[in-house]
């Protein structure tokens, strides 16, 4: 089968949609399937360019058995609201001509990961010229973010971007995402219900099974392997929320046994590291994103995961991070309503994890000390893993309902 992925973020990038993207691309490839990717050049989480990869112009090489196509786009230092636009739009704009190219190759399943609407027109034109089957897989909801976060307002702009996002979801074959809740929320924006397809992240769990806490890796990121480890892993940016994390760690200063560890990167990096100086906080240790070799030793050496999320987030955005979390028998404390899919995961499997209330750091000081009294690992999380996030389980199915 000819496989067009269209996604903005891809591999090499570590964190969030870049990593699946890829591992499905290679995924599909091993397996026998010709696969070309229209995508970006790595820019996430720093929000820049990858040393190697050219910020201007065209790219297109061989990875690991797939075409890899990308384009040039606008990459802001500092991403704004208008500026988070700007860059989408000009991804869409760069990659239209790329994306129109490929009617002469004829693929049978079109693809396009959301984020970006901005590209939906052209994947739709291409799948529909070429008879293919065309599904956009949600793994943001870019308008619920960006109102639920206020970064657009305006009762007027909001009731046309919810109409073009109900009318872009219905005109293709298929509409998956990566939770029941996001999907229920496909349902309610107009989508019909035999449309829809459950499509959740995954895990490669054979890599985090029996995976043991590593001093030498602690050590190597500064912090003495025999203090419990409090630890942030993934981006930096606005939907986490993570000035709550400094200030509990300010609030726990005294408990001398704990260090707060912060390992990735993003937007929002600079301003937690300047308030850390400024609390002069001896707590908390930061660190550049880790290789993904070394992630499992990563997290398992974890004595409580912080899955931080702002309230209006959590149901628009399903944090990757903790499908490796379960796999490896991490304890977490997640920030999650009750309702939203994390809330209602925390309450179907007690004991997967600690669900407190969003933006609370009262509440997220109580989670962290219900989640330290928890057994090292957490048997809960690994057998839902092993059921439930299994990678090849996941693409097969999913590439078996959509075609």
């Amino acid at each position: 089968m000819k496989i067009l992925l269209y996604a903005i973020n891809y591999s090499p990038e570590l964190t969030g949609i870049g990593k699946y993207s890829g591992e499905m691309a290679r995924w599909w490839a091993a397996r026998g399937h010709e696969v070309r990717v229209v995508t970006a050049p790595p820019y996430y989480p720093d929000w820049k360019v990858w040393p190697g990869y050219a910020a201007h112009g065209y790219r297109r090489s061989r990875e690991e058995g797939v075409t890899v196509t990308r384009c040039p786009l606008y990459v802001p230092s500092r991403p704004s609201a208008l500026k988070r636009i700007l860059h989408l739009a000009s991804f869409s704009l760069s990659s239209l001509p790329v994306v129109l190219a490929q009617l002469r190759w004829k693929p049978d399943l079109v693809i396009l990961l959301v984020p970006t609407l901005f590209c939906a027109p052209q994947a739709l034109l291409t799948a529909k010229l070429c008879k293919a089957r065309a599904v956009i897989h949600i793994h943001d909801y870019e308008v619920d973010a960006m109102f639920g976060l206020g970064m657009a307002k305006g009762k007027g702009l909001k009731r046309i971007a919810y109409w073009l996002e109900k009318t872009i979801f219905k005109a293709f074959d298929k509409v998956s995402a990566v939770s029941i809740n996001m999907l229920q929320r496909a349902e309610q924006k107009g989508v019909p219900k035999e449309k829809l397809c459950f499509f959740p992240n995954w895990s490669e769990i054979s890599r985090f099974k029996d995976v043991q806490r590593s001093s030498a890796l602690l050590e190597t990121l500064g912090v003495d392997p025999s203090r419990k480890v409090l630890l942030y892993s993934g981006t930096i940016g606005a939907k986490q929320g993570l000035e709550n994390v400094i200030e509990a760690a300010r609030r726990m200063r005294a408990r001398t046994e704990l260090v707060f560890l912060i390992v990735g990167d993003g937007a929002g990096k600079g301003r937690l590291v300047d308030l850390a100086k400024q609390y002069d906080l001896d707590n908390v240790i930061f660190a550049p994103l880790q290789p993904y070799d070394v992630l499992p030793e990563l997290l398992a050496s974890a004595d409580c995961h912080l899955v931080v999320q702002k309230i209006g987030v959590a149901d628009a955005v399903l944090p990757s991070k903790l499908t490796n979390i379960l796999a490896v028998g991490g304890n977490a404390v997640i920030t999650a309503d009750s309702q939203t899919n994390l809330g209602m995961l925390c309450s179907e499997y007690a004991g997967i994890a600690v669900r407190v209330e969003p933006e609370s750091v009262d509440a997220l000081i109580e989670g962290i000390e219900h989640t330290l009294a928890m057994p090292e690992k957490n048997v809960i999380a690994t057998g839902y893993a092993q059921e439930f996030l299994d990678k090849d389980k996941i693409l097969t199915r999913f590439l078996a309902e959509v075609v």
